[in-house]
Order: C-alpha cells, then sequence, then structure tokens
C-alpha cells in the first residue's frame, strides 16, 4: 500500500519498474530524487521503505509535494529540498546527510510542466513565452528578444541540434516582439516550411535548444552527476534517464570516464595510467518496451544508465 494518497490520475513516471530495480532501494535506505516532479519515483521509493530526499527547483512540484506530508508518518521519511539538483551535496550537507544509498535523475522538462499552457514549455496550446522551471529569472521571451541574431543561431544549433539555426535566428530577430509559444511555432515553421502531418513538428528542436539554454539544462546535469559521484556510498546506485541525444551522450561519457579503470586496452600497447575508477557494473542504454510506449508515446525517446559507486574517492570537479 503506498504510503501517501493517489490522485485520481497518478503520474507513472518513465521506465519505472526499470529504474526501481537499478536503484534496489531497501528499508532504511537514504536515496536522492533529484527530479520530484510529480514524485513517481519518490513514491515507488517510500513504498520499498527509503527515506528520499526529493529535490525540485519548480515551486509548483515542491508545493504538491507537502500536500503529500500532511498524511505521512513521523518523522517524516520525505525530505523536500526547493533547490536546483545541481545543489544536492550542499543540500545534504545542510541536511546531516554526508552519504546516500541512491540518487535517481530523470533529466528535462516534467510532464506537469509539458501540459500547463501558462508555462510555456509547448506549442501544443497557445501560452506565454516563459519555459522557466524555476519560474524565476530570464524567461525564454526575454532572450529571443534581446539576445543577437548570432546568440541564438548558436543556441539553436547546439541545443536543438538545428541544421538551420541561421535561417531560423534570422526570423525570430525579424518578428520581435514574440510574445507567446504560438509566436515562436508560427515564426519556426515559416522559416523552415510546415507541412502538416509530417512526423515531426519543425518547432520542435527550437523550443527544445531555448526550453536547455533558459534553465542551463546540460550544466546543472553535469554538477549533478559530479553531485552523485560525491554523495554516494560504496555500493550505492545511480540512475539516469534522460530524454535527448545531448543529455545521454553527457550521461554516456561521465559513466565512461569514471569507470575508466576498468576498460582494457591493447595488450600490444604498453598500460596506460588511469584513476581508480569510481563507478562499476555500468549498464548499456535502457529504452522503454512496447507495452510502455503504447500507454506513454512521451517515453518513446527516453534511456536509461545506471551504475555502482566503488570506495575511491570521487573524483575532482573540471
Amino acid at each position: 500500500m503506498s504510503v501517501f494518497p493517489s490522485p485520481d490520475a497518478p503520474h507513472i513516471p518513465v521506465l519505472l519498474d526499470e529504474v526501481i530495480a537499478a536503484l534496489a532501494p531497501q528499508p532504511g535506505d537514504v536515496i536522492v530524487d533529484a527530479t520530484f516532479g510529480a514524485g513517481g519515483y519518490t513514491r515507488a521509493l517510500l513504498d520499498a521503505g527509503a527515506s528520499v530526499h526529493a529535490f525540485d527547483r519548480d515551486p509548483d512540484a515542491i508545493g504538491a509535494g507537502r500536500k503529500w506530508r500532511e498524511t505521512e508518518e513521523n518523522p517524516p521519511r520525505l525530505v523536500l529540498h526547493p533547490r536546483r539538483f545541481s545543489e544536492m551535496v550542499a543540500a545534504m550537507r545542510d541536511a546531516g546527510v554526508s552519504r546516500v544509498d541512491g540518487v535517481v535523475m530523470d533529466i528535462g522538462v516534467s510532464s506537469m510542466q509539458l501540459d500547463q499552457a501558462d508555462r510555456g514549455f509547448a506549442f501544443s496550446s497557445d501560452g506565454p513565452l516563459d519555459m522557466r522551471m524555476g519560474q524565476d529569472g530570464e524567461s525564454a521571451a526575454d532572450f529571443l528578444n534581446t539576445a543577437d541574431e548570432a546568440q541564438i543561431a548558436d543556441v539553436l544549433y547546439h541545443y536543438g541540434e538545428e541544421r538551420q539555426s541561421r535561417r531560423v535566428a534570422r526570423a525570430i530577430v525579424a518578428a520581435r516582439p514574440l510574445e507567446t509559444t504560438g509566436d515562436l511555432a508560427r515564426v519556426v515553421r515559416k522559416a523552415l516550411g510546415y507541412r502538416p502531418g509530417a512526423p515531426k513538428d519543425p518547432a520542435t528542436r527550437s523550443f527544445q535548444a531555448v526550453r536547455i539554454h533558459v534553465n542551463a539544462e546540460l550544466a546543472e546535469l553535469e554538477q549533478g552527476l559530479s553531485g552523485a559521484e560525491e554523495l554516494l556510498s560504496e555500493g550505492g546506485r545511480l540512475a539516469v534517464v534522460s530524454f535527448h541525444s545531448l543529455e545521454d551522450r553527457i550521461v554516456k561519457r561521465f559513466l565512461r570516464d569514471a569507470s575508466s579503470a576498468n576498460a582494457t586496452g591493447s595488450r600490444h600497447l604498453p598500460q596506460a595510467e588511469t584513476a581508480p575508477a569510481t563507478f562499476r557494473d555500468v549498464s548499456k542504454a535502457i529504452r522503454p518496451g512496447t507495452a510502455e510506449l503504447d500507454r506513454n508515446p512521451r517515453a518513446r525517446s527516453a534511456t536509461l544508465r545506471h551504475a555502482v559507486r566503488t570506495a575511491t574517492s570521487a573524483r575532482e570537479a573540471a
């Protein structure tokens, strides 16, 4: 039986069974849910008897989590941190915790944020051009209406892998000011040519790029991975779910470098000197099965990678 009351339509996170299997939570474990969102992973971890420190920069997510606490036992096994997960090491120290048994990250925008038109993450319904996960700082409209054309093109190219980034940036600058998600979608579609019924809307890449830039998502991910390496105890488990190639490359490279001492070089060459591995048992990419994709089409781009912490001291952040 769940520790907390379930909403009428409970949110089921992507690859839930696979993530919980990777973390293997035990009663008494302390686990960090770095991206609380609607709390799907946290709920399963609490049901397994673990204590959870949940992070989210979105005040709406934290507010919803606080309502759970009203029915929880005392002392609570859920601790909410209204902070970026890149700050997890400092936050856990403030909470008096130096080591944890698991860390889970579900990178990117949440379904809750996508489904709220007034948050400005999606072009499926018109809303203010916002895209801020933490609801503070520079919005998407602020960036697109003030940045120069070259900066916008760089963001679209590097974070959206948009091959025609200069053309789109030129169109955005010419159409300013942009105020709504519909404004941005129309400009991008016109610049790239939009055929209704095409398998992918041409605005998708630009929305992804602007969102990543506004929220500094890739830097957050890199800092969060380093934080997990520092916090995890020997035998602790890390599980990361990403949703596009930019994120997955960062996770794959991090785990490759962290477990590099386990790699074997050519027997014909001198043994290269490598630092002791900080992670072992690194998984291959795990993706949703057909049944999950039928239930949740948004899971189609999800990739899970997980690994186990060794006893080696954490590497210094680059």
